[in-house]
């Protein structure tokens, strides 16, 4: 155990601290609602009124219940007063909330009349389970990977802030270079996080310069078939509640897409590369482009598939809403599905061509002297 302690004392005390930073931070943010403009009330007590059966006509059964709450505010001009609210909720809970005696949401329409406080419940408040979840992803990257996983967590940081300012710089130019604007951001997202990766050397440029071309010559085949095809098939009705063209918005959301998947490919293939040069001095052009085409083969299927699986989970909830209310299939398809599988596609052609790409001119920069 002793000997355990001095190999990897450092790690300890990292994990010691970080286990401390998080516990003062679940603290913090389960005691601040100060914080808060909007009055915010924890649930004492619930008591169940009633419960009602419904079905509709595509015989779909639910159950509306109304729940009977007793609230306490915690900040505001109304802090300390108790207050009880009236909350309808269905089993479903599709578009309504079930809540439970702890739990903390934000209060509206605070008044007083002949039988007491009252107010409305208007949604949880979920800072707490976010902050944990961000604490722990952060705590698990610095721990397990250490400088690269802080280095990763910083490069999210920075991309999140960079993704916030480009939506901002597209509504004030009123949507007007949506594609301009986010070709820029692709540019800047591969930079910063491959400079952060594998810092500022040639591997990186390598793998800057392939993800890019990829990348872009994804989207340019992407768009050639829709011009041949003449958008058919594809529905942008279904981006609900976009206000602005919805072709240019998904153009962005395709450029997006392909960019994540294609960078995930070039820093595998291209860290292989430049670890076989580095075992192996005598490795030539030759040695050195199969070990990278073998590489991106390896991960090819697997990446196509996580892309996949990723659009069938952010649409099977809407699919089954349109199935369930009587649908068909190529409805439901159409209506939920075209515009990720489109997406995937897209992104698919993208991790196929980068394979030859980073294989053939990181093989190249490094073989050329043999």
């Amino acid at each position: 155990m002793r000997q355990l302690w001095v190999d990897h004392r450092q790690k300890f005390l990292l994990a010691i601290f970080l286990v401390i930073a998080g516990v003062f931070l679940m603290f913090f943010v389960s005691h601040d609602q100060s914080l808060y403009r909007q009055p915010i009330g924890r649930v004492i007590t619930v008591h169940e009124t009633s419960r009602r059966k419904t079905t509709d006509e595509f015989k779909n059964v639910d159950y509306q219940m109304t729940q009977r709450l007793t609230v306490k505010v915690m900040n505001g001009l109304y802090q300390g007063k108790i207050v009880t609210v009236n909350n309808r909720y269905s089993k479903s809970g599709a578009l309504d909330q079930h809540y439970r005696v702890g739990q903390e949401g934000f209060l509206t329409q605070i008044n007083h009349g002949r039988h007491g406080w009252s107010a409305s419940m208007n949604g949880l408040k979920r800072d707490t389970i976010l902050v944990f979840l961000l604490w722990l992803a952060l705590s698990l990257l610095i721990l397990l990977l250490g400088s690269a996983g802080a280095r990763a967590a910083l490069s999210v940081v920075i991309n999140f802030g960079l993704l916030l300012g480009a939506i901002s710089i597209d509504l004030s130019l009123q949507a007007s270079h949506v594609v301009l604007i986010f070709s820029i951001l692709a540019v800047i997202f591969t930079v910063v996080t491959l400079l952060l990766v594998f810092g500022a050397n040639l591997q990186s440029m390598v793998a800057i310069i392939v993800t890019l071309l990829a990348t872009f010559v994804s989207l340019g085949i992407c768009l050639l078939a829709m011009m041949w095809t003449n958008q058919k098939g594809i529905y942008y009705e279904s981006m609900q509640y976009v206000t602005q063209n919805p072709r240019t918005l998904f153009i962005a959301e395709i450029l997006l897409g392909s960019l994540g998947a294609v960078m995930d490919e070039s820093s595998d293939v291209v860290a292989t590369i430049f670890e076989l040069k580095r075992v192996d001095q005598a490795a030539d052009f030759s040695k050195l482009f199969k070990a990278g085409m073998q590489v991106g083969k390896s991960v090819m299927g697997p990446l196509i598939n996580v892309l996949l699986l990723i659009f069938f989970a952010s649409t099977f909830t809407c699919a089954l809403l349109y199935l369930k209310n009587g649908n068909s299939w190529g409805y439901t398809f159409d209506m939920s599905m075209c515009l990720g599988m489109v997406q995937s596609l897209a992104a698919g052609i993208g991790i196929v061509i980068n394979v030859p790409l980073i294989s053939g001119l990181a093989a190249y920069l490094l073989g050329r002297g043999d």
